[in-house]
Order: C-alpha cells, then structure tokens, then sequence
C-alpha cells in the first residue's frame, strides 16, 4: 500500500487515512463552490480556521479548534511551508543588475 498523499492534521492529532480523504473531500467540493473561503469551510465544519499546506510532497490542511484564520495564501502561511513570497524585486528572476 502506497502512503496517502492527502492528510489532514486537527489541532496537532493527524486523522485517520480514511477520515483525513473524506475531510479533504469536504474541503475540495467547499472550495470548487466559493473558491477562497477557507474560514467558510472552517465554520462549516466546526473549528476556528483551516490552512492547506504542502510537506514533502503531500497535500495537509491544518485544522484549528482554537488558531485564527488567515487569509488564503498569506505571508505567514508560505513561511510555515517553506513557500516563497514571490519575486519582490521588481526584476525578473535570472536577470542580473547591471
């Protein structure tokens, strides 16, 4: 058996393989119909926030009982990932100062 790509981790306790699809299932269909809401989908659900993150190749949402909301794709969230920020120069990546 192949390690799930998909899990989801409730207040630092990961779910079961097979709750954590179901609850990513949830997830997927929520954000299919009103793209971006992550706190809608947190209500929903009941807990206080939820952040989709990646590690090491597999897809995780953080769920919080308790953490506060941020907003899809927020400064704080590509640092917890390891993300980038993005190119903040002004330049195009590669090109050299001249």
């Amino acid at each position: 058996m192949t390690p799930s790509r998909l899990a989801v981790i409730v207040d630092g306790s990961p779910l079961p393989d097979e709750e954590a699809r179901t609850f990513w299932a949830r997830f997927s269909e929520h954000m299919d119909a009103q793209p971006g809401d992550l706190s809608g989908f947190a209500q929903r659900e009941g807990f206080a926030s939820v952040h989709p993150e990646a590690r090491s190749g597999v897809a995780v949402l953080i769920v919080s009982r308790s953490a506060e909301q941020r907003p899809y794709g927020s400064q704080s969230t590509m640092r917890s990932t390891g993300g980038s920020p993005g190119n903040q120069s002004g330049r195009r990546p590669g090109k050299k100062d001249r």
